[in-house]
Order: C-alpha cells, then structure tokens, then sequence
C-alpha cells in the first residue's frame, strides 16, 4: 500500500508520489494499492509493505493517523513479524527523518529510480524471514536506512552526543542515492481530479546550479542534472500529448537546461496550436521576450520569478546570483512577449536581514509596477525555515518575521501588488519539524487532530518537556530541548545535528564552509 498524507486532488498532482507508484505497479511481484487521506482503492486482504511519500514537512504528522486506520501499530518496535514493513521517501525524510523515525521501519533516502527497486528486491530476498533479519538485509542496502539498527545517545543534560549503529555490522552511515540517469520522470496518470487539471507534468530539471543557501531543493538534490532533448524531453512531452493538451515543465530552474530554447522551439511548432504550457519558476536573468511570447502564446498568462530579496545585499548573502536590473529586464521582457502578469517569490527572517533590506523589497515591487505599466505583479513571501542538510540549518527562525510579514503587506497592498504571505506560524512547526530528533514523535502522536492548529503543536511540546506524554516503546528518551532552542536558536558548529548519521551530497564541513562564506562580512 502505498499512501500520500493529503486528498486524492493533492496527492495524484505530486510527480514523485506517481513515480514510486508507476514504478512499484510496473512489478509482476508487487500489487499496489494507492491510499489518500480522503479515499483509496480496494484493500488486499493481507499488506506486506506501507509506503508513505513525502515532500513537505507538515504532511508527516498524518502518519500516526494513516497507519492507525489500517490497524498498523503507530510505533515501529511494536510491529510484529506479520505487521507490514512500513517504509517512506521524499525531500523531507531524506534531509532529517528523525522526527518520524520511530513510526517508520525504514527510510528510502534520496532519488528513488533505483533506490526503490533496490529495496524491493532486498525484501524479496527476505521475505519469509522474521521481521529483524529483513530489517538488517535492507540496513545493508545503500540508501537505506533502518532508524531501529541506529541509538541516539545523550549527555546528562539531554543534549544529543551522537546517533551510532547498534552493532558493528550495520553502516555507520548511510548516504543518499543520487539517479545520473539519462531522463527524469513525467505523469503516469492525467486526470481531471487533480489539483491541476488534466496536466501532464515533465521533469525538466533536477536540481539547481545556484547554490541558494538556504534551499533544501538545491543542496539535498546535487548534482545538477538535465536529460537530454532528443532521448529524454521530447518522448517524454509527446507521451503526455496522447492524453491531454495541458503541459507542465517542472524544476526548481527550468529554463538552465543547456537546450530549453531549443525546446522552447520545438513547443512552438504549430501542431502544439491549443495546447497550454505552463512552466514552474524561472531565473529572472533568462528571460528574454521570446520566452514570454511562446508562453503567452501557449496559454501562460504569468511568469514566476524567486527573488529572496529586494536587497541586492541580501541576495549576496543567500548566494542568488541576481541583479536588480536583471529582474527588471524580466519585467520587460515578460510584458513585451505578450503575458499579463508576473509572480515574484521572496523571503523575510533571512540571516542578517534588517528593516531596509525588506524596505528593499517593497520598494522593488513598486518601482517594477511602475516601469512595467499594465503588467500585473503578485508578491509571495514566506518565512525563512532553516533546513537540514543546507548551509543555513544552524541559523534558525527569527521571531522578528512576523512584524516583516506585516510591513511589507502595509507597503506594497495599497499600491495594488497582489500579497501571498505564508503564515510565520506554520513557518515555525515546520522548523520544528526540519530541526528536531526523536524526541518529538512522542509529540507528533500525542498532537492527533490538533495538528492543524498552532496551539495543538504548542501545547503538545509544553506536555512533552514537563514529561506527561506516554514515551514510545524501547529506551527511554530524555525531555526535548527548549522551544526556543530548537526553532529560534542559532547553533552552535560543534553542536551534534540529529542527521549526523545521514549523508547528503555535502559533507557537513562543505555546508560549514558555505555557511561562513555567506555570512562572513
């Protein structure tokens, strides 16, 4: 069985959550059944294995849930020989699963084109032996990690001190797998049900070259990598074409494929005459007026663009190599190719940020609506959230955000700049999320439905620290650090990360040195 932690619209609109499925019902020895938390298909009458996909940190507490009404214990020290394998992958679990380690008996870190085939098989090696030796086959599988096999060790004061093999016939490390492949991944299913639309969705790029120091979708994706036009876009874009006349070009910065305009081209042929593209966000400095007319002509009627800041000081910090007069050019550009609209993305709380470097933004925004008359400008802002696995996971959320959110809303909504905030407080349970060990999953079960609300998680943790949560099974776990320290605190270089005994594509010492290259004066 394989489950996303949201609807059936949302689920079937993630291109990772179709892959793991696409690729498990390709198998003649696995029959997947897929669940969403507001349907699923038909169940077998026995489950061997419960998947769980996630991208995003604040679907992860539904898993408790999920796994409850399939009669699956919650805990997995609990789980017996005849119990399912319940198993999870995505972004958010390979940067830190540690939250949600003790409901997950393994963890698929990183790309899963032969990761997840590797599992498979592993288990099928194994698969009418108890539940501790199949455990320890996949522990020996790269890329997959075992959270039981692995003990969290702490000082007298709760301070973590180091997360370590229980034997020594397990890794030490494990470290996420990276697919270097030739194509990238596109719909399996189309549908009308979904999010958006009857789209079918083609991976374009995975990764991004820019190194943005805060962005999980940059550092825990390393390398770069694009397929090629001929042997990976084009079959993969003319397969969805036999289903739909809605086409998405995904990636965090599409348009640095070596060949997007020779794609851009192809798109322009007559035979694709009715068929709307849309293209996620692009780098500002590769916008040229022919962009804009094919999308325009296309059916886009917008281009988004991630700015971070205003700032041009800023945006030396975060490492976005980008240039006022380049967003601007984008501006111009966009209007003259023929769309109505652009979307800038941008963020407050940033390390060092101060009260002008928001003004900064404002102030961009206004003189951009000004020099691109009759080019409509929306502004979605959210808080800086410190991720595992980047230069920035050591700098944590600064509670001077809120009051950021507020000011540029005061400064750009009157001047009619359409504003998207995120919520600063949903920003903070995610740091919560991204930065905690396993002492919060006792808080992510004892949470329940009050997990859709700021003050459930609030009170939850103050249960936690003054010890009135029931622990988990197994050794006992000392209190969770201090609110403060966990989502707030700046850490410290030698303070114990609860990922130590997790590799990503950097070493933690690299991610150091960008850190300090960043905020080095």
């Amino acid at each position: 069985m394989l489950a996303f932690p949201s609807t059936y619209s949302v689920g079937i609109t993630s291109l990772g959550y179709q892959i793991v499925w696409a690729t498990l019902a390709r198998r003649s020895d696995v029959d997947v059944r897929r669940l969403f938390t507001d349907q699923g298909d038909p169940l077998p009458r026995h489950c061997d294995l419960f998947g769980l996909s996630l991208s995003w940190e604040l679907d992860g507490p539904v898993l408790p849930e999920l796994l409850q009404n399939q009669r699956i214990p919650i805990w997995a020290a609990e789980r017996r020989d005849q119990d399912p394998i319940v198993f999870g992958g995505g972004p958010v679990l390979t940067a830190n699963p540690e939250p949600l380690a003790p409901f997950f008996d393994a963890v698929l870190l990183g790309d899963g084109e032969l990761l997840l085939p590797a599992f498979i098989d592993a288990l099928q090696q194994c698969r009418g032996a108890d539940r501790q030796v199949r455990l320890r086959h996949l522990a020996q599988v790269p890329g997959v990690y075992v959270p039981a096999l692995y003990a969290p060790r702490y000082d007298t004061d709760g301070e973590l001190m180091a997360v370590e093999p229980v034997d020594p016939d397990v890794p030490a490390m494990v470290e996420k797998q990276t697919w270097r492949g030739n194509t990238l991944s596109h719909s399996t299913v189309v549908t009308p049900e979904a999010a958006w639309p009857d789209i079918h969705m083609v991976e374009v790029v995975r990764s991004c070259p820019e190194l943005c120091r805060f962005c999980l979708a940059s550092y825990l994706t390393l390398p770069f990598r694009t397929p090629s036009l001929d042997d990976g876009l084009i079959p993969a874009v003319e397969k969805g074409m036999t289903a739909t006349k809605r086409l998405g070009l995904l990636g965090a910065s599409v348009t640095q494929h070596p060949q997007f305009s020779d794609l851009l081209q192809w798109l322009d042929q007559d035979r694709f005459d009715g068929t709307r593209i849309s293209v996620s966000s692009v780098r500002a400095s590769t916008v040229t007026p022919e962009l804009g007319r094919i999308l325009a002509k296309r059916g886009s009627r917008s281009l988004t663009i991630a700015i971070e800041s205003g700032s041009e000081r800023m945006r030396e910090v975060v490492n976005k190599k980008l240039t006022t007069e380049a967003i601007h050019a984008a501006a111009q550009h966009a209007k003259q190719g023929g769309l109505s609209g652009m979307k800038l993305y941008g963020m407050v709380g940033l390390p060092t940020e101060t009260d002008a470097d928001v003004d900064a933004t404002a102030d961009l925004l206004l003189t951009l609506k000004k020099g691109t008359p009759g080019l409509r400008f929306t502004l979605g802002v959210s808080t800086f959230v410190p991720k595992a696995q980047t230069p920035f996971q050591w700098q944590g959320v600064r509670p001077e955000a809120d009051k950021r959110l507020k000011r540029l809303a005061k400064k750009v909504k009157p001047k009619g700049i359409e504003f998207r905030p995120e919520s600063y407080g949903w920003s903070v349970i995610q740091a919560l999320l991204s930065r905690s060990d396993r002492r919060l999953a006792p808080v992510i079960a004892a949470v329940g439905d009050a997990r859709e609300s700021i003050g459930g998680w609030k009170k939850a943790y103050r249960a936690a620290l003054s010890g009135e949560l029931d622990p988990p099974p197994g050794d006992p776990l000392p209190a969770p650090p201090p609110w403060d320290e966990v989502i707030h605190a700046t850490w410290e270089p030698s303070r114990v990360l609860p990922w130590i005994q997790l590799r990503g594509p950097l070493a933690p010492e690299k991610l150091r040195d960008h850190h300090d290259q960043a905020l080095t004066p």
